[in-house]
């Protein structure tokens, strides 16, 4: 076997620093020279052929840049590795970070026809081939055409970031690619019965330390009846939990679509789905890929809203939304904010009187140990243990968020006259007729239980007893609230309330006649 190496630098005038820039939208994206390989005539199986390229991204960058690589005929294998400089940076200045993604001969354009797969930052090399890939990246095969390498600044530092880009092809003939396997979209179920998910998990096919099997394992250790997979900005790991899946757990699949202005779940799409993330708010773009998330029969989740790293806070506002994630792992100020800022829309639902209202969920968003799968976990009425039925339930609101199985809740609004409705539902009675809140609850020993309504916090119990379990009533009508909500919270350590052990969506009270 031989080897053929080369060094380019795509500072200079070697070849590859014809440089162009092409509008994205409001952003841009920039594409970086060439590589060239020569054609493959004559090498033998197993010949490897090398280019390095070495190149500095100013503070300033746009988001995305695409290095092309001409890729000649008889190529086996894509292999790429990279390295980039981290210079120390005055305190409280980012300092750099280089994510990483492929693109084949389809191309770069938005909506992700050629894309071949992303590690983010998570990894300093990966490769694909027909049979297989690194995780985050999709078999198949390596044809002839320009690829590119996609590199995106995540934050570079005031002294710019020196990178450098190894490209390895392999050639010979490619090996026979494999039929993916999906899971099943139904599990065996009770019937129509609260069933616990978490729907914010990453695995070793992005950014996480778990294999699909262990978080599986960890899942069912956990209560849950069913997980939804969201790795990042990648749907290559969708082929890789059929055999997590079982009669007591429901695998969907989807995606965390990061973009650099929030993250989005895609949740419970269709196998195989991608959605793009290369655009922010100003550029008008995430109503097409919302709407792409539903065609694949997802529903479009913002997650973690108010979240503090750089490109978390959640900036396209929530017209797309079919549920916002409120709670996001361990309970923090962070979540705290989110709650309120979702109770707020509540109430503009209210007064708009449309009877529009986004329902609430809470996720673990685990990626390695000691994140706790299941911390936490939302509980969903469902007709049954199916995609579709607990896609329905959220979308409903039929759920309440606990932080984990060992707490169960009950919450209901009575009317004069015996009617009655549940999480999500709306009791429909006199504006004055009286109306009997009640919640029960079990598995949260010394918690308190709030009731909140569009006047804020209208009722606040003594501590539960330190069995957990506990009934809660209070009284109200329609005219004083318009809907009554649940907070279940452990005891305060200071002026602030204690931080969540569950909450409910609403009941809504609607007066008549």
């Amino acid at each position: 076997m031989c080897d053929d190496d080369d060094v380019i630098d795509a500072a200079n005038d070697h070849g590859i620093a014809r440089r162009a820039l092409f509008v994205t939208g409001a952003a841009t994206a920039l594409t970086w020279g060439s590589v060239s390989f020569t054609a493959a005539a004559g090498r033998g199986p197993g010949t490897r052929e090398t280019r390095t390229v070495r190149g500095t991204l100013p503070t300033g960058s746009p988001d995305f840049v695409y290095v092309p690589v001409e890729v000649p005929p008889g190529v086996r294998e894509f292999r790429v590795a990279y390295t980039y400089d981290r210079p120390s940076v005055p305190a409280g200045t980012p300092g750099n970070a280089l994510d990483i993604g492929l693109f084949d001969q389809r191309g770069t354009e938005l909506g992700g026809k050629g894309f071949r797969g992303w590690s983010g930052g998570a990894r300093t090399e990966f490769f694909v081939r027909a049979d297989e890939a690194t995780p985050g990246y999709v078999p198949g095969p390596v044809r002839e055409g320009t690829w590119h390498i996609a590199l995106g600044p995540y934050t570079v530092a005031p002294q710019g970031m020196a990178y450098e880009l190894t490209v390895t092809l392999t050639y010979g003939e490619a090996a026979e690619a494999s039929r993916p396997v999906y899971p099943p979209e139904r599990a065996a179920g009770r019937g129509r019965a609260w069933y616990r998910g978490d729907c914010h998990l990453h695995s070793w096919y992005s950014d996480g330390r778990r294999t699909p099997a262990e978080i599986g394992a960890l899942a069912r250790a956990a209560g849950l009846d069913f997980i939804n997979t969201s790795e990042h900005n990648t749907h290559a790991g969708h082929a890789h939990w059929a055999d997590v899946a079982g009669d007591d757990l429901l695998v969907m699949l989807g995606e965390e679509v990061t973009t650099r202005n929030g993250h989005v779940v895609a949740l419970g799409t269709d196998p195989g789905t991608f959605v793009d993330w290369r655009y922010r708010a100003r550029d008008n773009r995430f109503g097409r890929f919302a709407r792409r998330i539903r065609q694949a029969g997802g529903l479009v989740v913002p997650a973690h809203p108010h979240a503090t790293c750089i490109g978390c806070n959640w900036k396209f506002g929530f017209g797309e939304a079919d549920a916002v994630e409120v709670w996001n792992g361990p309970y923090t100020a962070d979540d705290e904010v989110s709650l309120a800022d979702w109770d707020a829309m509540l109430v503009a639902g209210v007064r708009s009187g449309s009877g529009s209202w986004i329902p609430a969920m809470g996720n673990s968003d685990a990626h390695r140990d000691p994140d706790v799968v299941g911390l936490p976990q939302t509980v969903v009425l469902a007709d049954d243990l199916t995609r579709e039925a607990i896609q329905d339930g959220i979308r409903a609101g039929r759920s309440y968020v606990a932080e984990s199985s060992a707490l169960s809740l009950s919450f209901t609004a009575t009317g004069g006259r015996g009617e009655h409705a549940g999480i999500g539902g709306r009791l429909r009675t006199g504006p004055d007729t009286p109306v009997t809140i009640r919640l029960e609850i079990t598995g949260a020993p010394r918690c308190t239980v709030r009731f909140v309504t569009d006047q804020g916090v209208l009722f606040t119990s003594g501590p539960l007893p330190v069995s957990g379990t506990g009934v809660v009533e209070w009284r109200t009508t329609p005219s004083y609230a318009a809907y009554v909500r649940a907070e279940v919270r452990h005891e305060a350590t200071g002026p602030l309330p204690g931080a969540l052990a569950a909450f409910t969506n609403p009941v809504f009270l609607e007066a008549t006649g």
